[in-house]
């Protein structure tokens, strides 16, 4: 990355190859399985940068140098994948093999939790789930066969914030790797490579695309973990089509600008819900009242526009009255696109209780005017009332 500049800078400047391409702004879509050699010796040697579909084109390097620029200094290579959760199963098997250990936050993306409990046993791979805010006391849980160390923060569904440079401290200082799942923050918000994190992974369905419209993940790895990460990549066939690097390249073009808004609206419509009667808290780590925001406040530069709030207790007709009306707050999975969200939560905990008396809800700010998605919330509220 070019020292001093911003993050919104190398969002639209980084992964560019104008002169490659006779002045183009963008890098066109390669859809291509072959790609010849000029002779004999330069296919022998394989001594050009392009060698075949699977390993790799201009689309893709325009846009895995991209997320490598955002990253920042410590990050060597980036890899782009079919989904999030393809970055996250490829980042966890590229350091961990039959026999390993690996420790997960709690907190984790479901899927996460799913593919280490019915997959990773197959693989003879054991997972331990600790409670996402045990910071260096980490070390404790660490076993001789413990190979990586998996982080989230903030966590999924619960956004509480974990000490990432603790974690990674006492994970270097026993030779375990620590991976991290940044999909909320983005690098514009928080580099984990920075932090002490030797894999960082995305689920760039969400913010990196932007548009609700590609699935993508990434891993982005350091020096020491380049080689084994490209590996177990080229070896299993891993590869992003060209027509979805395109798209994800042009959504991280204004990746830096929509962020601002997601955090300003999220932040704006999280206060605002503090102060209604139906809600008992708001998680959102932006906030002062979030016991993570301190831990927040010392490492990220922003927040995103996903987070979760606590209503009172409230029955199911209430809550269906609640969800079932929404004008410009749909119902559905994912998130990061432009429109805005709201699901219930439901999650699984086993290392420590999540304590809540009501329903969880969660909702993502999209790009809507804010006082339309407060009136719609509002009326929301008025629906739950209302109900038997």
């Amino acid at each position: 990355m070019d020292e001093g500049k911003k993050p919104q800078t190398i969002a639209v400047s980084a992964g560019r190859m104008t002169a490659e391409h006779f002045g183009s702004v963008n890098t066109p879509v390669y859809r291509t399985s072959t790609v010849l050699y000029p002779d004999i010796h330069s296919l022998l040697t394989e001594n050009q940068p392009y060698k075949y579909g699977r390993r790799g084109t201009p689309t893709s390097r325009s846009f895995e140098s991209a997320i490598e620029a955002l990253e920042g200094d410590a990050a060597a290579r980036c890899v782009a994948l079919p989904s999030g959760l393809s970055a996250i199963t490829t980042a966890i098997l590229s350091v961990c093999n039959a026999g390993d250990h690996m420790l997960m936050a709690d907190t984790c993306y479901g899927p996460t939790r799913i593919f280490c409990d019915k997959t990773l046993p197959r693989f003879g791979i054991e997972t331990t789930y600790y409670d996402a805010t045990v910071g260096d006391g980490i070390a404790a849980l660490i076993k001789d066969n413990t190979r990586a160390i998996y982080c989230e923060s903030p966590g999924s569904l619960t956004f509480e914030i974990q000490d990432v440079p603790a974690i990674a401290k006492a994970a270097h200082a026993r030779g375990v790797s620590v991976l991290m799942d940044n999909t909320w923050a983005t690098p514009v918000f928080f580099r984990p490579l920075d932090h002490g994190v030797d894999l960082s992974i995305m689920s760039g369905t969400k913010y990196i695309g932007g548009h609700a419209d590609v699935m993508v993940g990434t891993i982005t790895a350091n020096e020491s973990h380049t080689k084994r990460l490209e590996d177990f990549y080229g070896d299993c066939g891993l590869f992003l089509g060209g027509d979805d690097t395109y798209l994800s390249l042009r959504g991280v073009r204004t990746l830096a600008l929509r962020l601002k808004q997601h955090e300003a609206s999220a932040l704006e419509i999280a206060r605002w819900l503090q102060h209604r009667d139906e809600v008992v808290r708001v998680l959102h780590p932006g906030l002062q009242s979030d016991p993570g925001h301190s831990l927040w406040k010392r490492d990220f530069k922003g927040s995103s526009g996903l987070f979760g709030v606590e209503l009172k207790p409230a029955s199911e007709a209430a809550m269906t009255a609640f969800f079932d009306g929404f004008h410009h707050f749909g119902l559905g999975y994912s998130w990061g696109g432009y429109e805005s969200l709201v699901i219930p939560s439901h999650f699984k905990r086993t290392a420590k209780r999540f304590e809540h008396d009501g329903p969880l809800i969660r909702f993502h700010a999209g790009l809507e005017d804010t006082n339309d998605l407060i009136a719609d919330i509002d009326a929301a509220f008025a629906r739950l009332k209302a109900a038997p």
